[in-house]
């Protein structure tokens, strides 16, 4: 059905949006801020389904093409299988996806609002909460992916052994790999999981991994590294069984393909954005304020401005939701505006057909906790490359 006669058809144009958005599983809001309505769009989208106004044509053509089928669904032909630990929203498995030679065969997850967005671009439902799995339950893999938190390890650094870590969540991805045995890990976390307590968690870690018997590769990147406009470095562990892969020695670490110069926010940016992401001259104003007060006190803290010359952000927070300051795009002759659900998930990478089917709110948390997939797929490529040639 084109949009030009949907409405001149006789149909219960309330009934229909009802039914798509029951069928996807969202709320008023959740549609509202999906479909690119004004603030308050939930109230619109609650009047159309009382029947007491009715949307246009492009407004009911964009609720009822909006996509029902996961886009990123395994390839069963794909000749390695992977399981996605602390899976967020995907952005790990998404990479190794795109190399066309790895299937997920299970992903734990515990969030609601990053398992309906796992579902509607995967079309699988996590398991949940990992701590409560048996490790000798989980299939059979060759990879496994993980992004566990970092926890503090208040044993951490005592006895150096596998149960040094029991009560924090690194543990479970070590009883996995313990168990089940994979041909190769990719853990990722945040940069200053290297110094946490003085070395000592990183050094647990490590020295857990190669206990049981895997090579160990650790490494930094940006995401302006591999092509994103954004300043974010995560630290990645690869590492490969020694039993199965022969040789595990030849692994060769991602070379970037770009540097801070060759990046451009401009790149990520949409035409015409909605006024509701436009803040507001109170928390305008409280930024410029905080910002002054920083300055005196002879720091750097406050909101960050970039425009689309800028060659890349700061890093993309979970809390970006609460206030943007620290990712502002400037604009003319008004107050700056924070990037859009859709300008986040480009700035970590994730491709234009990945579904968004929850509120900006939790977008932002969802992107903000999620990695960038460019990385992702480099890393994935020089692993596979090792697996091939074994």
């Amino acid at each position: 059905m084109s949009d030009n006669n949907i409405l001149s058809e006789n149909l219960a144009v309330s009934d229909l949006i009802k039914e798509k958005r029951v069928r996807l599983n969202m709320t008023q809001k959740e549609l509202a801020d999906a479909i690119g309505l004004p603030k308050y769009g939930d109230r619109t989208i609650r009047r159309w389904e009382n029947d007491e106004t009715e949307p246009s044509n492009p407004e009911l053509f964009s609720i009822l093409n909006f996509p029902e089928t996961a886009p990123f669904k395994n390839n069963k032909n794909a000749p390695y299988s992977m399981i996605d630990l602390f899976a967020g929203i995907g952005g790990t498995r998404l990479g190794f996806h795109q190399t066309n030679k790895v299937k997920s065969v299970f992903s734990s997850e515990i969030d609601k609002f990053s398992i309906k967005t796992y579902k509607s671009n995967y079309g699988d439902i996590p398991h949940g909460d990992i701590t409560e799995l048996n490790e000798k339950d989980i299939p059979d893999h060759n990879i496994l992916v993980a992004g566990f938190p970092c926890q503090a390890f208040s044993q951490a650094g005592k006895q150096l052994g596998f149960d040094d870590t029991r009560g924090t969540l690194f543990f479970d991805v070590a009883r996995i790999i313990r168990e089940k045995r994979p041909d190769a890990f990719l853990l990722e976390n945040v940069k200053n999981l290297k110094t946490h307590d003085s070395g000592k968690t990183f050094k647990v870690i490590t020295d857990i991994l190669k206990g049981l018997n895997y090579e160990v590769y650790t490494m930094l990147y940006k995401a302006r590294d591999f092509g994103s406009p954004q300043n974010r470095e995560r630290i990645y562990i690869v590492g490969f069984n020694r039993e199965s892969v022969s040789n595990y020695k030849s692994f060769k670490k991602p070379i970037p393909t770009h540097n801070n110069r060759n990046t451009r926010v401009g790149d990520i940016l949409e035409d015409n954005v909605l006024e509701k992401y436009t803040i507001s001259d109170k928390l305008w104003e409280g930024h410029q304020r905080r910002k002054k007060e920083h300055k005196k006190k002879g720091n750097g803290f406050g909101y960050s401005i970039f425009n689309s010359e800028s060659n890349y952000t700061n890093t993309l927070s979970a809390r970006y939701y609460k206030d943007g300051s620290e990712i502002l795009i400037e604009q003319k002759g008004k107050n700056p505006r924070k990037i859009t659900p859709r300008e986040a998930a480009r700035l970590q990478g994730f491709p234009e057909g990945f579904i968004i089917p929850v509120s900006d709110t939790q977008a932002y948390k969802q992107f903000g906790n999620s990695v960038c997939v460019y990385t992702i797929k480099a890393i994935a490529e020089s692993m596979i490359n090792v697996l091939d040639n074994r």
